[in-house]
Formats: structure tokens, C-alpha cells, sequence
């Protein structure tokens, strides 16, 4: 806080307090053996109805001068007179970061027999599944959802689609580090011959799609093309993160306008790094509540 503001903040509070002193004293002094009983404010209410101007009695009176010494001692002990920071040195901001330390340690305490076993073993321990629930439910089910089943765009973690590899060390690699997956935008190599739609038709007949003459013509753009991140059979590469374009799992839809979108614009997904917020403990607990949904195969 600058001094400005430390001035600035104490004088209001000094101002405050002495104004209540001063309106307390000025009302005190009127005590009732020297009021006129029949004294009025002005006010009259139906016709006969009147206020009477009388003192306070003393024990209201003292309990406002306690008021104001209790005033006194809290900006004494506690901050709250500008900058003073209180002869007790308490803070907010202390007794957070000592309530967070306290609460850590206690965590630390329950994640240590977790500590370097893997995704499979901990998938295995009822304890570690309902802990790694728990973490998966406060970081991870905004996007993948509450069930882990996700959303256009954000994948199923229930199925055995992996993008990058569903292998316990390729998951935890996923987890700590994030992904960003960039399918680059095909539209202007494809526009020549109005090849575009011809691709589309070849990768929807990959996955169950009618086969047509259209799609054979597709299918020779296709291997010109596209094998390098999805191979020549379509299948992808998870080195890559290129999907699997023959097993009817669509990430972003499978529709014939959807496709032709992300072929000619092309489409860039990231998963968010987790391991600064989670670390690694807990990285493997959430895996091990994902590995635990596995689908048997």
C-alpha cells in the first residue's frame, strides 16, 4: 500500500472514531434531570401522536463507548489502520498460505504410498481409483465430461481410442505434458480438379462409408497426401496424434459437411499441460481412474 493510501485510510478511520465520540459526549450531556419532559422533536403523527426528545439511557450510551474501545484495540492488535500491520502480525494472506501448508502436508501424507506405482498397478487399488475420481472430477471432467465419455471435440476416454497411444506411460506423458494435435488445412491443394470432396468420400468409406467411384478417386489424392500422418491404410499414427480413420470413432463428427470442414480448413486441438497444477502423484491417480474405465478390447 503507498503512503498515500496508508494517510488517506488512517484519517478516515481517526475522523470515524472521533466523530462517534463527539456525537456520543453531545448526547450524554443532555441528561434527563435537564430535559424539559415534555419536550418534542416536531414530529407529530395522527394528529395527537408525538415524539418526545429525551436522552439516551447511560447503559446504551456505555455500551457505545465499548464499542469504540473494542475499535481501538482490534486496529491495535489486527492491520486496518492504513499501512500498520497490528502488533500480533497477523495476516490474511499468512493464515491462508498456513492453511494450505497444513492441508498439503496432510495430502502429502495420503499420496505417499501412491508415489511412482504405475497407472495399471494403481488401477488395480480400490483406494487409488476413488482418489484418482476425485482428482478427474475437479480438473479434468469440465472437458471429458462427469462420465469420461467427452464431447464433440474432446475424447472418450472409455473406449480404446487413443490418439496418442493409450499405454499407461503414454497416458501419464499425456496428462503432465498436454498434447496439441494440428491437422493442417488441405483446402487450397485440394481445390485444383475439386478434389476435395473426393477425399471426403474415400475417408468416410474407410470407416463403413459407401464406396463409390468418387471415393476411388479420392483414394489416390489420399495416398498422395494424407499417408504420412494417417498411413496408407488409414489407421494413423500415434506418434502423431493422427487418428485412426477405420474404426467409426469420430473426435469432431462424422458427417459429410464436418469433414469437408476440417479437411479444407484444418483443425488444431490442444490438451492443457496438468503436471504444474497436479504433479506427478496425482497425474498417476487420475490415469489410473481412466485406465480403470477401460473398455476390455
Amino acid at each position: 500500500m503507498s503512503s498515500f493510501w496508508s494517510f488517506y485510510i488512517a484519517a478516515l478511520v481517526v475522523l470515524n472514531i472521533a466523530g462517534c465520540v463527539w456525537l456520543l459526549w453531545y448526547t450524554a450531556h443532555r441528561r434527563a434531570n435537564k430535559v424539559n419532559q415534555a419536550e418534542t422533536t416536531g414530529h407529530v403523527w395522527d394528529g395527537n401522536l408525538t415524539e418526545l426528545n429525551k436522552p439516551l439511557p447511560r447503559w446504551w450510551i456505555n455500551m457505545f463507548y465499548l464499542t469504540i474501545f473494542f475499535t481501538i484495540a482490534y486496529l491495535v492488535i489486527y492491520p486496518g489502520f492504513g499501512a500498520f500491520s497490528g502488533t500480533k502480525g497477523w495476516s490474511s494472506i499468512a493464515q491462508l498460505q498456513d492453511e494450505e501448508a497444513k492441508m498439503q502436508a496432510i495430502w502429502n501424507e495420503r499420496y505417499a504410498r501412491f508415489e511412482g506405482q504405475p497407472i495399471d498397478a494403481l488401477a488395480k487399488d480400490p483406494e487409488a481409483v476413488q482418489v484418482g475420481q476425485n482428482i478427474f472430477a475437479n480438473n479434468c471432467a469440465a472437458c471429458h465430461g462427469s462420465l469420461a465419455q467427452g464431447a464433440n471435440g474432446y475424447p472418450n476416454l472409455t473406449d480404446n481410442d487413443w490418439l496418442w497411444g493409450g499405454t499407461p506411460d503414454r497416458m501419464l506423458e499425456t496428462i503432465l505434458n498436454g498434447r496439441i494435435g494440428a491437422m493442417p488445412a488441405w483446402g487450397p491443394a485440394l481445390a485444383e480438379g475439386n478434389q476435395l470432396p473426393a477425399v471426403v468420400s474415400y475417408v468416410q468409406s474407410l470407416s463403413g462409408g459407401e464406396k463409390s467411384e468418387l471415393s476411388a478417386r479420392g483414394e489416390t489424392t489420399f495416398k498422395t497426401l494424407c499417408i504420412a500422418c494417417h498411413g496408407v491404410d488409414g489407421t494413423g499414427n500415434t506418434m502423431l496424434g493422427a487418428p485412426n480413420l477405420t474404426d467409426h470413432i469420430w473426435l469432431h463428427g462424422s458427417d459429410t459437411a464436418t469433414i469437408t470442414r476440417i479437411i479444407g480448413e484444418g483443425k488444431t486441438n490442444q490438451m492443457p499441460a496438468h503436471g504444474p497444477l497436479l504433479g506427478e502423484t496425482r497425474a498417476r491417480l487420475a490415469g489410473a481412474y481412466v485406465w480403470s474405465l477401460r473398455q476390455e478390447p
